[in-house]
């Protein structure tokens, strides 16, 4: 059975940035509910149980179709919720390391320029989805946006840093703020942790 993560920090740890109230019902209630919709659609299938999220996503088309987009969706928001939580904190490094820094410098010239391009990608998004910053299978770095809970690693992507533009993400506090939102969560960025995606090698 899967199982939701331990949240890293406490529901306010992001104020003011992102409220408490929002983390709250985003963790507890939407995160919760991919957990339990997932765990549910596995059970048509026990021999799909076992199988890490990483395994489920990887290879969607092995997946029964009877729960294919079932597990897509809910497999889909586990992965990218337990991803996303562990990118955010306001007590870690503030900015990329050197790695990741001059790679970011190479595909894209300079951090600001990446700023930009992944802050239109996170605007741009019709509808809910995500905004990533990714490893794709040659290495490089890449900006782009999904939509609904599609994961990176559907498509073969690593995922380095990601920004959930679903409207409860951001709804309490910002209303159809989107871009101040997006701008906000440049403040909370836990560059420790996106360094360490960087650094790993596998998916």
């Amino acid at each position: 059975m899967h199982e939701l993560p331990k949240l890293p920090y406490s529901f306010d740890a992001l104020e003011p940035f992102i409220d408490a109230q929002t983390m709250e019902i985003h963790y507890s209630k939407h995160h919760q509910a991919y957990v339990n919709n997932l765990n549910a659609a596995l059970e048509k299938h026990p021999e799909f149980k076992e199988k890490s999220l990483e395994e489920l996503l990887a290879n969607t088309a092995s997946l029964p179709e009877d729960i294919r987009q079932a597990v897509i969706n809910n497999a889909g928001g586990h992965y990218n919720h337990t991803f996303f939580w562990h990118t955010l904190g306001k007590d870690g490094a503030k900015e990329p390391s050197n790695e990741l820094k001059d790679a970011i410098n190479d595909i894209f010239g300079n951090f600001e320029t990446f700023k930009q391009q992944f802050t239109e990608a996170a605007t741009k998004r019709f509808g809910s989805g995500w905004a990533w910053l990714t490893i794709d299978k040659d290495g490089k770095l890449e900006v782009w946006s999904s939509a609904n809970q599609d994961a990176p690693i559907m498509q073969g992507k690593r995922p380095i840093l990601g920004l959930d533009v679903w409207e409860h993400a951001y709804y309490l506090k910002y209303q159809n703020r989107r871009p101040e939102y997006i701008e906000a969560f440049w403040n909370v960025v836990n560059w420790d942790e996106v360094n360490r995606h960087f650094l790993r090698k596998e998916i």
